[in-house]
């Protein structure tokens, strides 16, 4: 039997499993007789929940138990980059696992494994002043340097990661005696990074340091853009918060973070780290809401679910507004945010799309991960993907990172971790609230929100 053989099998058997429940499908009959099946809301929500775990579950490093920064499904991996994890792709694969376990998508005892083992491993591996950096080696747990200069400590990536720390020890903290444990380990791992320092005694966070360089990479980070989770963070610390006014004077620009332009008649409630006014890549609406829930979130500066939902509209907007000229954008097919992309020679590259960046591509991350925001729409987009465009898009962990369908249709049949948690997470968030909850109700987040001027509403 074939490789593809193989694999349409394990598709009919992950459909029939999805399905075999009473009213959780209906067959229809097209014009030409054919039978087809159309999955319930439910099942659907299950079937892509479930395979895009896959990627954290089946996928992950299996040294480390962290997440690939990509996972190439043919194996075919640049020199060494096979075994590179990602921390703050980790961070966000923490919480689709604890998803997964309260959804039975993975056997308890062996996820509470998993979980421990990466506890251990991120204890074990290099950290400056309390933050890892935004890759390690999954097999030796040595850095492996983003950049030049990016060899140190990564607070941004930090953050994602810590995001998951308190999803998982509030998850664990009232479980078992071995679940207790775990939770104290991310507990201890939480509690180590030194938010402060990144301060570089400034009123800001600066996103990198490392030993050799320093703080030569100079990145203050200014909203508005994903990092709120950082400065929200790094108010709750215990033993290591920053001030409040890094938060006002450095992230918020002394107040110029807002703005009063519009596109297609939705507010941008907050001025975008970009050329335009038609909003950022749409992982910035999901990076930092993760765990931090918007809806009732507000400050001096923004409502973060109108913000939200404005962001994901305008995206929405601007595909439809191109739809008459493009065979990809359609009412159901839409979504630019960071991701592979198609290079002029049909090659595969990467780049954060966006109404500024726009290459034709869409990254169904980005309308599914937006599900809480724009429910029909993101829906509908999920269904598109997955029923009109499942031998193109759909692949062992989920739909693949991007496509085009300007002329010859495109796909890049390679993984993302930080595309493929966020799916989980926000479905999860969708349906049950679940990583919200968890997240929302640690004490040092409740009191770091205060601390910065937060107000939040259940």
């Amino acid at each position: 039997m074939s490789h593809r053989s193989i694999y349409l099998l394990s598709f009919i058997l992950l459909v029939f499993t999805a399905c075999k429940e009473g009213g959780n499908k209906t067959e229809t009959i097209d014009e030409a007789g054919s039978k087809s099946v159309k999955l319930s809301e439910t099942a659907l929500l299950d079937t892509v929940q479930k395979q895009t775990l896959k990627y954290f579950w089946e996928y992950a490093e299996p040294n480390s138990g962290m997440a690939r920064e990509r996972f190439h499904p043919d194996d075919n991996y640049p020199k060494n980059d096979k075994h590179v994890v990602t921390t703050g792709g980790t961070g966000f694969g923490l919480m689709a696992l604890v998803a997964g376990v309260e959804r039975g998508f993975i056997p308890k005892d062996s996820a509470l494994a998993r979980f421990d083992r990466i506890a251990d491993f991120l204890e074990s591996t290099p950290r400056f002043h309390g933050a890892w950096s935004h890759w390690l080696n999954g097999e030796t747990g040595e850095i492996q340097a983003f950049g030049e200069k990016d060899n140190g400590g990564d607070i941004v990536e930090t953050s994602f990661l810590a995001q998951g720390f308190i999803v998982v020890r509030e998850y664990y903290k009232n479980g078992t005696t071995e679940e207790k444990a775990v939770a104290a380990k991310f507990d201890n791992l939480w509690k180590g990074i030194e938010w402060d320092w990144y301060t570089n005694d400034k009123d800001g966070i600066y996103w990198h340091w490392s030993p050799e360089y320093e703080w030569e990479m100079d990145f203050m980070i200014e909203g508005y853009n994903e990092c709120l989770i950082t400065y929200v963070l790094a108010a709750s610390s215990p033993d290591h918060a920053i001030k409040a006014n890094a938060y006002h004077d450095g992230w918020a620009r002394s107040g110029k973070i807002t703005t009063g332009a519009e596109a297609f008649s939705y507010p941008l409630i907050l001025k975008h780290n970009t050329r335009g006014n038609m909003g950022g890549p749409l992982f910035w609406a999901h990076y930092s809401y993760l765990g931090l829930k918007p809806q009732g979130l507000s400050d001096r500066y923004a409502n973060y679910w109108d913000l939200n939902v404005n962001h994901t509209l305008i995206n929405y907007e601007y595909a439809l507004s191109k739809a008459d000229s493009s065979e990809t954008y359609a009412e159901n097919s839409w979504g630019l945010t960071a991701s592979y992309t198609r290079n002029k020679d049909n090659s595969i590259g990467y780049t954060a799309h966006s109404p500024d960046n726009d290459r034709g591509v869409v990254s169904p991350t980005a309308a599914i991960s937006s599900i809480p925001y724009t429910p029909e729409k993101s829906l509908a987009a999920m269904r598109y993907f997955f029923e009109e465009q499942n031998e193109l898009l759909w692949g062992p962990a989920g739909f693949y990172d991007a496509f085009s369908l300007e002329g010859e249709p495109w796909v890049s049949q390679r993984y993302l971790a930080i595309d493929q948690g966020p799916m989980v997470v926000m479905i999860e968030n969708y349906r049950s609230g679940l990583i919200w909850d968890l997240f929302m109700q640690a004490p040092e987040v409740q009191e770091g929100l205060k601390k910065l001027d937060f107000q939040f509403t259940k």
